[in-house]
């Protein structure tokens, strides 16, 4: 194949952001109905839904169990949680329990009944503050037990969380009385309940302000008596300083857990009485990770005893674990990702994965052959969209920042099949921080990077200490210290790369969304390394983001930035609204106007901030759009500006993309 030459930036490339924005998403939330597995995944064209599909037990193409607009999703928290439960009737047929997007009932639902009835409400509707919330649900005879989340007022504070029993009959629909309460609200959070296999005993997590789940959180432990309620609910593990990320039983009736207390979410057999908890395969890996949604799973019973579990730094591998010897066996693939998503039916234990070269895609393992493949999601049917031969290879590495500490990072290099640039010119790069900030990224196939790396922008993400995926002590890197380590951390990696000829330092950028926007911006106000950023949703003031933002993260700022006696302070010294003066590069903010994490105000502040200074920069904001783009119009748009404003910072031509209209002086073209 021949190779020509053309400037970084201006190569063509098929991945449009049409292409990128339809295939945007992963499948979620794993579960086996019967002999039949299930699992939500997105549709971006459709108003960014999330649609629930089925694979038949004969193997073949998943299926839908609901038409558009039926929106599988649940605002617990804003972010959601585990939002559908199935088990197979006495008659045969499925039946499924959900959580309706726009309204956030439960419905229940019968695809294979006779007839074809539709979906049938639950749970009423509440007119009070953000009304009535579900998730995290579990089957159990004639009810649904699962999280009630109950807004009391109109502010993101008035709001109660508990387990409860919702009847499978439908007479709670209309009448919020018949909805029974397993426990009281004396816990801020709280997940859904698992389930002895006897039925005798329930575990959930509970946590309060203001710890986050990956700070401290308590196991409790209930007995169920026959009459379906709660009892002699106490705590068996956990703590302030301790954070249970899962509990599990084996099909044995034995309760394990996923606990940091060694510094690492390890995976622990607990003795329900006496607490005493037994570390089943002890290593500087996670086999957990941060809660942010209920229902999360990182590992799974299979028969027998065995533990299907995921585990690694920095990224997860499924493996199969035997409690008893501690025997760890990986599961063979390509498949370098897993998100935490588990579920096991029969002997095959099913998983969400994906590598280098694929996208998130729905995962089978067979335990007794050992075999993996993939069986659904999006990622087979994206495959034939794209030409691998675009796709950019990772790097992952390991840098040194100040003081000598690791700063782990995955570098994703411009690439084209038959094109080059001349020798004598080094490539743009733009530094990717990720939201959270408690979270991380792997090195896994995103179009999104592909859109930028195959028309000669390199990518670096920067999983900055604070990240997840590292144990405990990576991870509190960012206590107090958020706008300072990862800051420096991104600014470690770049200007490495620079150093070592791997990018131009003169065409560096910086870009993130949600907690990775609070870095992009606070990076430009900090330093003068960044030509220039996309933020993207962003948290910009800390003060004002604890007032405004939503209940779950009302107080992470405590553990990120300091206590509240110094909040003020810290704001002015870090926050970009504060420094707005500071700022000089151009920039793209780009914010959905319906968020209730990281609302508009906090971009409309700096945009008020930067208003009559010569700084050139846009605002581009997306109605009915959240925390997270979902609608492929939205993404479309978002890449073509961040892409307008590299063009006209880095100086390379893109006449295929409508041009960025950005205010005060715009800078040459080079």
């Amino acid at each position: 194949m021949e190779v020509g030459t053309a400037p970084y930036g201006s190569w063509p490339s098929p991945i449009d952001a049409a292409l990128a924005a339809s295939l945007d998403g992963r499948p979620e939330y794993v579960g086996a109905v019967g002999p039949e597995v299930w699992w939500t995944e997105p549709r971006p064209a459709e108003g960014g839904r999330r649609a629930l599909v089925r694979r038949p037990a004969d193997g073949g193409p998943a299926l839908p169990v609901l038409p558009a607009p039926w929106n599988v999703r649940s605002r617990v928290t804003e972010y959601g949680g585990l939002p559908w439960a199935g088990a197979q009737r006495p008659s045969g047929g499925p039946l499924v329990v959900f959580v309706h997007f726009a309204d956030q009932r439960l419905y229940a639902y019968e695809p294979d009944a006779p007839g074809g009835p539709g979906p049938r409400a639950l749970t009423p509707v509440s007119a009070v503050g953000g009304g009535l919330r579900w998730a995290d649900p579990v089957l159990r005879g004639g009810e649904v037990w699962c999280v009630l989340e109950e807004f009391t007022g109109e502010g993101p504070g008035d709001v109660r969380r508990v387990l409860a029993a919702v009847p499978l009959d439908g007479s709670a629909a209309e009448d919020r009385s018949r909805v029974r309460e397993l426990t009281d609200d004396r816990y801020r959070f709280t997940t859904g309940p698992r389930l002895s296999p006897d039925g005798r005993q329930a575990a959930w997590l509970v946590w309060d302000h203001p710890r986050m789940p990956w700070d401290g959180t308590e196991l409790r432990l209930a007995e169920v008596t026959p009459d379906g309620r709660l009892a002699r609910p106490r705590t068996v593990l956990g703590g302030p300083e301790e954070a249970v990320a899962q509990v599990e039983w084996t099909t044995g009736g034995a309760l394990l857990a996923v606990s940091d207390r060694g510094g690492w979410w390890n995976p622990y057999r607990v003795d329900p009485e006496t607490g005493e908890a037994v570390n089943l395969c002890p290593r500087e890996e996670e086999f957990g990770g941060a809660l942010w949604k209920p229902g999360l799973r990182w590992i799974a019973a299979l028969p027998g005893g065995l533990v299907a579990v995921l585990h690694g730094q920095g990224s997860s591998v499924l493996g199969v674990l035997d409690p008893e010897s501690g025997d760890l066996v990986d599961a063979a693939g390509p498949w370098t990702a897993w998100q935490p998503t588990l579920a096991v039916c029969g002997e095959r234990v099913y998983g969400v994965a994906a590598s280098p070269r694929s996208a998130y895609e729905v995962v089978e393992l067979d335990t007794v052959t050992g075999h993996a493949r993939a069986v659904g999601g999006r990622g087979p049917s994206g495959a034939d969209r794209v030409d691998p031969a675009y796709y950019p290879e990772p790097l992952s590495r390991t840098f040194a920042g100040r003081g000598g500490r690791e700063i782990h990072a995955h570098v994703y290099p411009p690439h084209h099949p038959t094109l080059r640039a001349r020798a004598v010119e080094l490539p743009p790069y733009v530094v990717w921080a990720h939201g959270g900030p408690t979270d991380h990224v792997p090195p896994v196939l995103d179009l999104h990077i592909a859109y930028f790396t195959s028309r000669g922008i390199g990518v670096v993400e920067v999983n900055y200490g604070g990240s997840t995926g590292y144990g405990r002590a990576y991870r509190e890197r960012l206590r107090e210290q958020w706008g300072v380590v990862d800051v420096e951390d991104c600014a470690s990696v770049a200007r490495a790369l620079a150093a070592e000829g791997t990018a131009d330092p003169d065409r560096l950028a910086i870009r993130g969304g949600s907690a990775g926007g609070w870095t992009a911006a606070a990076s430009l106000a900090a330093t003068g390394l960044y030509a220039c950023a996309a933020i993207i949703y962003p948290v910009l003031e800390l003060a004002g983001f604890a007032e405004e933002t939503h209940d779950l993260e009302s107080h992470y700022i405590q553990g990120l930035a300091g206590p509240p006696q110094t909040l003020a302070l810290i704001s002015r010294e870090r926050s970009p609204v504060a420094r707005a003066d500071r700022i000089t590069a151009p920039f793209v903010l780009l914010q959905g106007l319906d968020d209730p994490v990281c609302p508009p105000a906090q971009a409309e502040r700096l945009v008020a901030a930067m208003r009559g200074r010569s700084v050139p920069h846009a605002y581009v904001t997306f109605e009915g759009e959240g925390h997270g783009f979902r609608r492929a119009e939205t993404m479309v748009r978002a890449l073509e500006a961040e892409l307008s404003l590299y063009a006209q910072v880095f100086g390379f031509d893109r006449a295929d993309i409508p041009r960025l209209p950005l205010s005060g002086r715009c800078p040459e073209d080079r």
